[in-house]
């Protein structure tokens, strides 16, 4: 076998996207990914913390709110841990926090769908309450619009690496110089 044969890869692997070879850490992105997940972190943080402090029932399904949305014990633990989640991803910023949104944000979209259907029945084990759906749908929607910020669109610019992932074929973009002019004489 050749030298070289060893280091090729396959036409597959080629054209997989190497995102954290391209995209330094101090990305004007990243700070889009960092607000984002902080803010709707904290805010879930915050809902979590006051629903523990509310003592209510781990599985209640009663009419306990904070602020403004139906909560139980089950839903404030597990808005704590989503927080944090989030709150982290935020730390470490970059593409960790951009995948970490729009994973989120689409199991938050799939988790109003599944509670808009258990609204009126026992299995509402969250005490999800119409509130909640629409809360859950929003928020949903905001992290995949943060995590997909700078990744899809139609005005991507050349050198963005999600561009270069789908157009494989394009030669590399060139840098245009600015023709040099010489100043008009006036007369």
């Amino acid at each position: 076998m050749a030298p070289h044969a060893a280091h090729t890869r396959s036409p597959r692997s080629r054209n997989r996207p190497r995102f954290d070879e391209h995209l330094p850490v101090d990305h004007r992105l990243n700070r889009v990914y960092r607000v984002g997940a902080g803010l709707i972190g904290l805010f879930l943080l915050a809902f979590g913390i006051l629903g523990m402090i509310n003592r209510i029932g781990f599985f209640s399904t009663g009419g306990d709110t904070v602020v403004g949305l139906n909560t139980n014990g089950a839903l404030s633990v597990l808005s704590i841990c989503v927080g944090a989640v989030l709150l982290v991803g935020m730390v470490i910023g970059g593409n960790v926090a951009s995948t970490l949104n729009m994973v989120l944000g689409v199991l938050f979209l799939l988790n109003g769908f599944l509670n808009l259907g258990l609204l009126d029945s026992g299995s509402n084990f969250l005490a999800f309450k119409m509130q909640n759906v629409l809360f859950s749908f929003a928020v949903g929607l905001l992290l995949m619009t943060f995590g997909m910020y700078g990744r899809v669109g139609s005005s991507l610019p050349h050198d963005n690496p999600y561009w270069k992932s789908r157009h494989p074929e394009s030669p590399p973009a060139r840098r245009e110089e600015p023709e040099h002019r010489e100043p008009r004489q006036v007369r």
